[in-house]
């Protein structure tokens, strides 16, 4: 697959770590660069991933938030933070998640190497109740808030 990566000052320090894991587990690496301001980064690597130029993005800054909600306000982008094993895969397998967000302050270098495995490892499982859920997100992004989707019970 080809990968985006963007990060911002705080994020820098795992850059290399995720550029060689990617490396080694033979993807191809698009380097989006360094910005000071992490909605540059999550809207450099989330354009790379929506327009296609990209398979998926990983976005790293100091706590993986701010760029996962930069990057969410993109529309296609399915964009999470995940410090956990679980969680890396999971995103992907049942939210179809395209973006991983990462806090270089949060996780070290073996913890993000695990959290980049586990994301690259992964495809939507296409199941039905992830497939119906998933079509209310896109629901939502498409209409915003005149989207008809009755209250949770």
């Amino acid at each position: 697959m080809k990968v985006a990566i963007g990060y911002d000052h705080a994020g820098a320090p795992l850059a290399e770590t995720v550029r060689e894991t990617l490396g080694s587990l033979g993807h191809e690496v698009l380097d989006t660069g360094q910005s000071n301001d992490y909605p540059n980064v999550a809207f450099a690597v989330g354009k790379d991933v929506a327009t296609g130029a990209v398979d998926r993005g990983i976005i790293l800054c100091g706590s993986g938030a701010g760029v996962a909600v930069a990057a969410c306000k993109i529309p296609g982008i399915r964009a999470a933070c995940a410090h956990d094993h679980y969680t890396a895969g999971q995103c992907v397998s049942h939210d179809d998640v395209n973006v991983l967000c990462l806090g270089a302050r949060v996780v070290g270098t073996a913890v993000a190497t695990e959290l980049v495995e586990a994301f690259m490892a992964t495809s939507f499982s296409g199941e039905e109740r992830h497939l119906r859920r998933l079509g209310k997100v896109n629901q939502i992004e498409a209409d915003g808030l005149d989207t008809d989707l009755a209250p949770a019970p």
